[in-house]
């Protein structure tokens, strides 16, 4: 039972090494790490109940979409800290 659990939480942690040197976009950043916290929390709550692998599933999904929707917000702010900036550079 223990093995069912460690397998999948060793690999997907080891999934977190996989950016090619620093070439990973913030949006790929978070919606992976919302991925991988999603499974491994959908891991443990699905070994709870019986069924770790649809649980780990189920998990990733709802973090990737979680860390998408983050990464949405984090870009609107961006954009809207750019143009203040750039209305304050105007105005003077």
């Amino acid at each position: 039972m223990k093995l069912r659990i460690l397998v999948p939480a060793a690999l997907l942690l080891g999934l977190a090494g996989c950016d090619d040197a620093g070439r990973m976009t913030p949006t790929t950043q978070r919606v992976g790490g919302g991925a991988a916290v999603g499974a491994l929390t959908g891991l443990a709550i699905g070994s709870i109940s019986g069924n770790a692998g649809t649980g780990a599933l189920i998990g990733a999904a709802a973090g990737g979409a979680g860390g998408f929707a983050w990464d949405q917000h984090q870009r609107s702010r961006q954009r809207s800290f750019d143009q203040g900036v750039a209305a304050g550079r105007s105005s003077r």
